[in-house]
């Protein structure tokens, strides 16, 4: 999994404009230096969990809306992506059925 850092400053400012901040203002409310602020933003520099959560805060947001749409799966084909999708929305109940599915079909597949 890789993290969209251009997707993510892109985010931010998207955010801090939709709130009409100027850069030094939300670095104000974080407490960060602007000049980092500018680097985050064009994926100059890559925010330390704690500053992340810092511009979250400040920008009256959650993570998950500034990370929506910024994390990449590139080792994943369509039909690994399909399936890891349908299986993350099972029960656990029937996560643990298709498991024990998946288990019986690798199994009968090494005999053959």
């Amino acid at each position: 999994m890789i993290l969209d850092y251009q997707q993510i400053g892109k985010n931010l400012a998207r955010r801090r404009k939709e709130l009409r901040l100027k850069q030094y203002e939300v670095c104000e409310r974080a407490k960060i230096n602007d000049k980092y602020l500018s680097c985050i933003e064009t994926a100059r520099s890559i925010p330390s969990l704690e500053v992340f959560l810092k511009l979250c805060t400040a920008l009256e947001t959650t993570p998950d809306h500034i990370l929506l749409g910024t994390v990449r799966q590139t080792d994943y084909s369509k039909d690994d992506a399909i399936l890891l999708e349908k299986f993350q929305n099972l029960s656990p109940d029937n996560k643990r059925l298709c498991l024990a599915f998946m288990d019986l079909l690798s199994d009968r597949f090494q005999e053959h």
